[in-house]
């Protein structure tokens, strides 16, 4: 597929209140165009470039998520495991926050650091206040997973598996496992999409 460097344009509706609606303008990025490039800092303290970690790893995985989700809750676990499986083959995922933390001040970069801390996170932690990387990628809730190869290409978008609600035993599909597993070993990767079940982001107003 070649590339397409152009964007998806979506309109997310967002309820405030029975008189109240904010409407946010998300650039999507479709199946087989570049990820977004990105500076974004980190819960080292240090700055992340997306383009860096394209340099040092085959594949990077990008986990919109946040602190107060309870889907995220049930998904660290597994995350950690994936992380723990295909480190060593040349992956890393990246967590990325885009809650904005005037809204919820759970979601602010000191929360952040005492949420990786007290859940053992394995893999970077990453906070994109203005929320323009989040609406570049077209995240619209958490946890929602973007695998980019080693071109910087987007190649699976969407849920991690298909059992957000309940025991990571009873899952069937492992979307995102497989399509790593797939990309490693040069096959097609399907599907290479999936709908998103989870928390809806909070938009800045």
């Amino acid at each position: 597929m070649t590339p397409d460097k152009k964007g998806e344009i979506f309109l997310f509706l967002v309820l405030a209140s029975p008189e109240k609606m904010t409407t946010v303008e998300t650039i999507g990025t479709p199946i087989g165009s570049y990820a977004p490039d990105f500076e974004l800092p980190g819960i080292d303290d240090q700055v992340h470039h997306l383009s860096r970690y394209l340099e040092r790893f085959r594949l990077v995985g990008v986990i919109a998520m946040c602190n107060c989700c309870p889907y995220v809750d049930l998904y660290l676990d597994r995350l950690k495991n994936i992380q723990a499986e295909f480190g060593e083959q040349g992956f890393t995922l990246i967590g990325m926050n885009g809650n904005d933390a005037n809204t919820n001040p759970l979601e602010s970069f000191e929360n952040m650091k005492a949420f990786a801390r007290t859940h053992e996170l394995n893999f970077p932690y990453m906070w994109d206040s203005t929320q323009d990387v989040t609406r570049s990628f077209g995240a619209s809730k958490t946890p929602m997973a973007f695998l980019i190869d080693g071109d910087g290409i987007v190649r699976y978008k969407g849920q991690i598996d298909d059992n957000p609600h309940n025991r990571p035993d009873v899952v069937v599909e492992h979307y995102l496992t497989s399509a790593i597993a797939s990309l490693c070993q040069g096959q097609e990767i399907y599907p290479s999409q999936t709908e998103t079940v989870g928390t809806s982001l909070t938009w800045r107003k």
